[in-house]
């Protein structure tokens, strides 16, 4: 491939190849941002089939910062069990023990992948992107000045495309990764069964069914579809044979498991897969990006493909847009793999654990369970520490950051929480409900930008430094400010209050502000008034760990990257030069 003509400003600054969950994340979020998106698939058309089902809380918080929380919602079904079952009886019913690790949305979400695909084609066709279908990527060539990509084209023509940089979502196979010569690294272990099928039996919907049977495990996932169920039997070995007989296998195994009639249909799909734990030790080569199965396959026991897929993307797509609007240096890129491979090598040992839980071959350990989970049922304080550890690793509430080169030394005392690295979205659902601080702070983590909470001490304070107001004056291409006192509800309801703190920002213009220069580009939420956030019974300054005064700098990922417990001029500074921003405020 040779150097070509100068590019047109029309032209696409992101190839995204694979047009999935991941994917289409990547588009939606980088459109959000103001950036011109290339998105091709090599499919000729959407998967009619599914293969993940869950969404975990986690995931779901980031829904709610993309705008697609509500019609994910609305096709889902929510899952709060987990029902294990051996040879006709029920051991235990899990729930979900959310104390440890809250969030607004304490609930799996069950909505097959070809649901969430829906929602989010139709979120990114709404930011003007347009999927391009059964377009394969065959090359690509990588210089100075971004990525030449040979592709071919749904009529078999060939087209090359020059773009400043490329993303490979394109999932377990991918193209990107090969062309890239990342090898992918780990072993490859059992063989299970997969099948989709209407099932009639007498069991709750509301929670995943395991089933300790003939000397192997069966697992029912529960469709938002009532009757419709995802079935999967892990002592299958090369061929499950007709669908006929794979629906016969799972109607003997589900009656006798459960110790209830159950028949299954013929299945609409039906897969024989070999478990592979495998991932790449780099998620960055120059201006090429993958994202989730493009970086790793692992098992599908505790359903954390799709939702790994996403937080990759989201974490990626910020970081992406900001060195393309030239709000930061190309290190920052770097951060998106130290931050990520990590976390994939810790999927990579809890779904190798969960295999082996699921798949349950010892024949000690099976004739253990009944004792051992009658000893559950019987002690809460046991069962809500094994709830709250499963729900801890299955959800991803935990991830956290704390040796990202976006992570600043903590500023505030060392009890401060969230601390830098950690996640500011940790509030339960009944504390946030109805509370106009968090339902605020909610708000305002739809805005693609950073976010920058400065706490006063007095009531209803309006005389900000004028070194604040200059913050949020130079650098709200990237930046969000936000002022938080403390007051009555009475006071905050007021519009003269809120607009006093308005002038004193020294904002006349209370429309949002995009995120670069186009004004095409929208930025989530309007805002009430201002940059005043309300907080009238300081309830978000209690939990996001205030005492009077403070700040907090979040990343647009709603992770904390930097804190302290004065206002000060020097300390937020420093905070702000230690991220690799141009020119460094």
């Amino acid at each position: 491939m040779t150097d070509g003509p100068e590019p047109d400003p029309r032209d696409p600054q992101v190839l995204v190849v694979g047009a999935g969950p991941v994917g289409l994340t990547v588009a939606h979020e980088l459109a959000r941002r103001g950036v011109r998106v290339h998105l091709i698939d090599a499919a000729g058309g959407p998967a009619p089939t599914s293969r993940a089902v869950a969404t975990h809380a986690r995931t779901l918080e980031i829904y709610d910062q993309m705008g697609v929380l509500g019609a994910m919602l609305e096709h889902g079904r929510r899952m709060q069990a987990f029902s294990m079952h051996s040879n006709g009886a029920q051991l235990v019913r899990l729930g979900a023990e959310y104390r440890s690790t809250p969030t607004r949305f304490p609930f799996t979400l069950l909505l097959e992948q070809a649901g969430t695909e829906r929602v989010l084609r139709q979120a990114v066709v709404d930011r003007g992107v347009t999927v391009h279908w059964g377009t394969r990527l065959k090359a690509l060539e990588q210089h100075e000045g971004g990525v030449d990509a040979e592709l071919q084209l749904q009529d078999g023509t060939s087209a090359r495309l020059r773009v400043p940089w490329l993303v490979g979502c394109d999932g377990g196979h991918s193209t990107v990764r090969k062309l890239l010569k990342l090898p992918l690294i780990g072993d490859s272990t059992e063989t299970w069964l997969i099948a989709d099928a209407d099932v009639d039996m007498n069991v709750p919907q509301d929670s995943i069914h395991w089933i300790h049977v003939e000397g192997g495990t069966v697992m029912a996932v529960p469709f938002a579809t009532p009757g419709k169920w995802r079935l999967l039997d892990t002592t299958v070995q090369s061929d499950a044979g007709h669908p006929e007989q794979v629906a016969e296998r799972f109607s003997r195994k589900l009656t006798k498991g459960l110790g209830t009639r159950a028949a299954v249909k013929t299945p609409s799909w039906v897969s024989v897969f070999t478990i592979q734990q495998r991932m790449i030790q780099t998620m960055r080569v120059r201006r090429c990006f993958v994202a989730g199965d493009a970086a790793h396959v692992h098992s599908p026991a505790s359903g954390q493909g799709l939702n790994t897929g996403i937080q990759e993307a989201f974490n990626l797509s910020w970081k992406l847009a900001m060195v393309i609007h030239g709000h930061a240096h190309d290190a920052l890129l770097d951060s998106y793999s130290a931050e990520r491979v990590p976390i994939g090598g810790e999927l990579l040992e809890t779904t190798r654990t969960a295999t082996r839980l699921v798949a349950l071959k010892s024949a000690v350990a099976a004739a253990a369970m009944p004792v051992a989970f009658a000893v559950i049922r019987r002690v809460p304080a046991i069962r809500r520490r094994i709830e709250g550890k499963v729900i801890g690793r299955m959800s991803a509430l935990l991830v956290s950051y704390p040796d990202s080169p976006l992570t600043q030394p903590v500023q505030a005392g060392p009890s401060a929480h969230p601390a830098p690295g950690e996640r500011v979205t940790a509030v339960s659902a009944d504390t946030a409900e109805g509370d106009p601080g968090w339902s605020a702070f909610a708000r305002q983590l739809r805005d693609p930008r950073w976010t920058f909470l400065a706490f006063t001490e007095r009531p209803g304070e309006t005389e900000t430094p004028r070194w604040l107001r200059d913050l949020a004056d130079r650098q709200q291409g990237w930046l969000s400010v936000r002022v938080v006192t403390p007051s009555t509800p009475a006071h905050l309801g007021t519009a003269s209050a809120y607009e006093a703190l308005a002038t004193s920002l020294q904002i006349t213009d209370h429309t949002p502000r995009p995120l670069t220069g186009p004004a095409a580009v929208r930025v989530e939420p309007p805002r009430s008034a201002g940059d005043a956030l309300p907080d009238p019974y300081g309830t978000l300054a209690d939990g996001l760990g205030i005492r009077g005064q403070g700040w907090l700098l979040i990343r647009p990922d709603a992770y904390l990257a930097a804190r302290g417990d004065r206002l000060d001029a020097d300390a937020v500074h420093a905070a702000l030069a230690a991220l690799p921003l141009t020119p460094a405020p």
